[in-house]
């Protein structure tokens, strides 16, 4: 007895602890009215919908009980059952009660998980937009259907178990007869049973009434796209008047059963059951197929025509792709003198040569510091303003990595090493005289170009387990020259463990009895958990959809994850659906386990960046922020969570600055551009203009090519925006269809707009698979690649990046080593081509010379109001000794390349730096002992090229 009770009350508190630990860290992060509701909400929908349920089994069983025949008039197969009665009859009260309970808990259950549907349904705002068939709000078909549809199928469970519950009673108890002769059920018998099945046949009109409208989301297989929605010329012409008739047939034949009561034979209700069967064969499946075959196929582009308009009217508006601007663009060239077009690259795109998806390693192994630290496999693209200038930045924390702990016990995983430690940036566009990054912000602590910030992290991407904090037991802040700095937690965030109830819930919730009586818990120890960003947020907003890449930004003297949120429904009339998880996926998502794919592979055909959320990563405060002002979904979920969602206009300036388009939104536009691009239902039908996304040219894993961001110039704009870009190669081809961008710089009037330039048909552009091809097959870069993959290195190659200029397209893409030694791979090369040019060098500025002709040129004569003096001659004898060094140095530097010495390369490059640094003294010193006054810097080597630059 005592282990029973011990037992059960283990039982109790296990299930208590559950609660209790979700109500403390939903009270701990400020959104308990988020659990409340969610709470109350379910325990609403499993009392009143197991009620339900359970009554009418129960009720009907009682009935049945009740109309049984006089024990007199049972036949010999019901004497036979009489040990069954007698054996049930001293429980049957509790038999009945545990019946009921039984369906009344499992119908309860299920209907608590219908929490969103019911929320949606009472809460639901109109969409302001009319489906063209039935002229029903939108909000009808997103918010109320579903609930409908809920509805009848719980009505149609309960009627199914009130008929066979009801028939086992009368059968137990003598109504119905399967063995005996004569009359096989008793006229009571008859009656309740044609009532129930009347009550069923009664929904079954219902359902096909609602049919009518569920053709507006049904989704179909047509020639022209997979997962088409909205009616077809069959279902207008064809399913919906014969769903009509099936109604008006089901209502009769419901009618006939319950007429059953009063003539007490089945004859009738039989009939017409037979009837309805039959109509439901010819009338909605024979019928539909012969105006398929005799009507719509030997016509069918004329037939299908206008309901195809309707299907991409609607589809564009449901994935905010109708504004699309689409654009004809040559792809060639136009300008014979290619020197002209060097300089405009610089003012259309701010080339990243920085790819933060191979550079994580160079950053891990040049930042890391400490081996308990670490950052992500990817890392992120983010602008930051250096003199006045906004500039493309490869940004990562340096987050707590516990596999690298000197010493793994349970005091050390969640006490000592808490947190990881500050930002670490560098320069897109830029890397230094050995391939590496140039960094804006580096070291530990960090410093650099963003200033003074909050630099703690306990809040990231890769801290995935619980923490306790700001109790007696200090924690290890960072390392120095002088040793371990401890640091205590000062932040509000996580759950206090001060109380026993608390330390006794969290150890039987995270199974971890110490919790309950370590000396290392105390007064102030607080527990931290749910770290992720993308964790927080799905947490307190359970509505939406999170974005698969949370990125860092440091934003008002804070380091703040930024999520991207949608809102989407799969309700949205004519519109066609796609599938989140294999939309958004694509090579990087494929090879990376931490780059989350959109977790979903629910259908949607409806989606909106409604809401912009941030993750503090010491206090790991969540802010959810309306986005989409328009939006009915986030404005129906506002209402269901009042005071969640904060207004658009308490973004401060600093976070809207570094506010971007979404990657997953991005991805599923460019999914559904592929065939929505054409606003004509002819082509549309012919799929003469299909494009598809190509599978990412720089490896082999067949994946679809990343989106990229990039500050760039797109034809029509005057100035760079901050851009998300993509390339289409037509359907099973690899040549060039279009080139996408949408303007990402949060806060310009020009966000979210989609340009299109669309290629000719009648003419041939190489696309990315393509262009790769040509670097891989041309000799000269073929030799030099094979010489980097000398010894044991290994050659990466980064985004390939696509640059529209002057009706041409121009590609460039980095080309990094990993290798001699070296465990993180450094920028070696850069490959460019343009107009059928290609080049291979060892800087952009190189690459970009060549290709355009600007190799070797004199350089512009001085402005008039230029001071400095002439470039350094043979009359100084320092300089002239200095500058035959630099010439030595740079001739080794090739030298060094060429035989994948890298070693000998960075000594040459050095050795470069030092003796343009004495030509400079030295000449500096010649200016102000001469007449001029004048101090001037180098800028030609002996042989009269341009000085070779330490950075590209």
């Amino acid at each position: 007895m005592t282990l029973g009770v011990l037992a059960a009350l283990g039982m109790v508190f296990t299930m208590f602890a559950g609660f209790w630990t979700d109500w403390l860290w939903y009270r701990s992060v400020n959104y308990s009215s988020v659990f409340t509701t969610t709470l109350w909400t379910k325990i609403g929908l499993f009392f009143v919908f197991g009620l339900l349920m359970a009554l009418a089994v129960g009720f009907n069983i009682w009935l049945a009980h009740r109309l049984r025949p006089p024990l007199s008039a049972m036949s010999m197969e019901q004497q036979n059952l009489d040990r069954y009665r007698m054996s049930i009859a001293p429980y049957k009260k509790w038999l009945l009660l545990g019946i009921t309970a039984l369906v009344g808990l499992i119908a309860g259950a299920s209907a608590s998980g219908q929490w969103r549907t019911w929320l949606m349904w009472v809460n639901g705002v109109a969409f302001g937009q009319k489906d063209p068939q039935f002229k029903l709000d939108v909000s009808f078909y997103a918010f109320d259907l579903p609930w409908y549809r809920f509805l009848l199928g719980f009505g149609f469970a309960a009627a199914i178990l009130s008929v066979i519950a009801a028939a086992l009673t009368h059968y137990l108890y003598g109504g119905l007869r399967v063995t005996s002769p004569g009359a096989r059920a008793t006229a009571a018998a008859t009656g309740h049973l044609s009532v129930l099945i009347g009550i069923f046949v009664a929904l079954k009109a219902v359902a096909y009434w609602l049919d009518r409208y569920g053709l507006a989301v049904k989704s179909s297989d047509f020639r022209a796209t997979d997962n088409w929605t909205g009616l077809r010329y069959v279902d207008a012409n064809a399913y919906l008047p014969a769903k009509t008739i099936l109604f008006c047939i089901a209502v009769i034949c419901a009618l006939l059963f319950f007429a059953t009561i009063w003539r007490r034979t089945w004859q009738l209700p039989v009939i017409g059951f037979g009837l309805m069967v039959l109509s439901a064969i010819l009338i909605g499946g024979l019928y539909p197929a012969i105006v398929q075959k005799f009507q719509v196929q030997p016509n069918e582009q004329a037939k299908e025509a206008p309901y195809v308009e309707k299907n991409l009217e609607a589809t564009r508006k449901a994935y905010g792709i109708d504004g699309t601007k689409v654009t004809d663009y040559s792809g060639t060239s136009k300008t014979e003198d290619k020197t002209t077009l060097r300089d405009d690259v610089g003012s259309t795109a701010s080339i990243r040569i920085m790819d933060p998806n191979i550079v994580s390693p160079t950053f891990q192994q040049l930042q890391q510091i400490r081996n308990y630290y670490a950052f992500p496999n990817n890392l992120d693209v983010d602008r930051y303003a250096k003199d006045g200038k906004e500039q493309d930045t490869v940004i990562g924390l340096r987050e707590l990595n516990l596999a690298g702990i000197p010493k793994k016990n349970w005091i050390n995983n969640h006490f000592r090493y808490t947190h990881g430690y500050g930002v670490v940036a560098a320069q897109g566009t830029s890397a230094d005289a050995q391939g590496r990054p140039n960094f804006t912000e580096s070291d530990l602590p960090s410093e650099g170009d963003l200033g003074t910030y909050e630099q703690r992290v306990y809040y990231g991407e890769k801290t995935t387990t619980y923490s306790i904090v700001g109790g007696p037991q200090k924690e290890i802040d960072y390392s120095d020259d002088n040793g371990e700095k401890t640091t205590s937690y000062k932040g509000d965030s996580g759950v206090n463990l001060s109380n026993p109830v608390n330390r006794a819930a969290y150890a039987v919730a995270f199974g971890e009895p110490q919790i309950l009586y370590s000396g290392a818990i105390g007064e102030g120890s607080r527990i931290l958990y749910n770290r992720t960003p993308k964790e927080r947020v799905e947490a307190v907003a359970p509505w939406l959809t999170i974005d698969g890449d949370a990125y860092p930004a440091v934003v008002n003297n804070r380091i703040q994850w930024i999520v991207d949120a949608y809102t989407t429904t799969n309700g949205y009339p004519y519109s066609s659906r796609t599938t989140l998880g294999d939309t958004t996926a694509d090579s990087l998502t494929a090879a990376n386990d931490n780059r989350a794919v959109v977790a979903q592979q629910n259908q949607v055909n409806y989606i909106r960046n409604s809401v912009k959320a941030t993750v503090d990563a010491y206090t790991g405060e969540v802010k959810l922020y309306q986005w989409d002002t328009k939006d009915p979904v986030l404005k129906t979920w506002m209402k269901a969570f009042p005071d969640t969602v904060e207004p658009k206009g308490d973004i401060s300036k600093d976070l809207m600055d570094h506010l971007r388009y979404p990657q997953d939104l991005f991805k599923v536009q460019r999914e559904l551009l592929t065939r929505y691009h054409v606003r004509d239902a002819t082509t549309f039908l012919s799929g003469s203009e299909v494009w598809q996304v190509p599978d990412d040219p720089t490896n082999r894993s067949g994946n679809a090519v990343p989106p990229y961001y990039l500050s760039m110039r797109m034809p029509d704009q005057k100035a760079q925006s901050f851009s998300l870009t993509t390339t289409f190669t037509p359907n099973g081809r690899d040549n060039l269809s279009a080139f996408m961008a949408v303007d990402a710089e949060a806060g310009t009037s020009d966000y979210g707009k989609i340009r299109i330039l669309k290629l000719p048909t009648n003419t041939t552009v190489n696309g990315p698979k393509q262009v790769q091809s040509q670097f891989n097959s041309q000799e000269e870069i073929a030799e030099s690649i094979r010489l980097l993959r000398g010894g044991d290195s290994e050659v990466e190659y980064g985004n390939l990046l696509t640059v529209p200029l002057d009706g041409g397209l121009l590609y460039v893409e980095p080309v990094y080593v990993r290798g001699g030694g070296l465990k993180y791979p450094l920028l070696r090369k850069v490959l460019v081509t343009y107009g059928g040019q290609t080049a291979f060098e060892n800087t952009l500025d190189e690459a970009l010379n060549k290709i355009f002709g600007t190799e070797g040129q004199a350089p512009e004569p001085p402005d008039e109001g230029d001071t400095t003096t002439p470039p350094p001659t043979s009359d100084n004898p320092t300089v002239q000794q200095a500058l035959e060094d630099a010439q030595k140095a740079f001739d080794a530097g090739q030298e060094a390349l060429k035989e994948n010495d890298w070693e000998a390369y960075g000594r040459a490059q050095k050795d470069l730096e030092d003796a343009l640094q004495r030509a400079e003294d030295a000449q500096a010193q010649t200016g102000r002992g001469g007449a001029g006054g004048g101090e001037s810097k180098p800028s030609s080597s002996p042989s009269g090229s341009p000085s070779p630059k330490p950075s590209s």
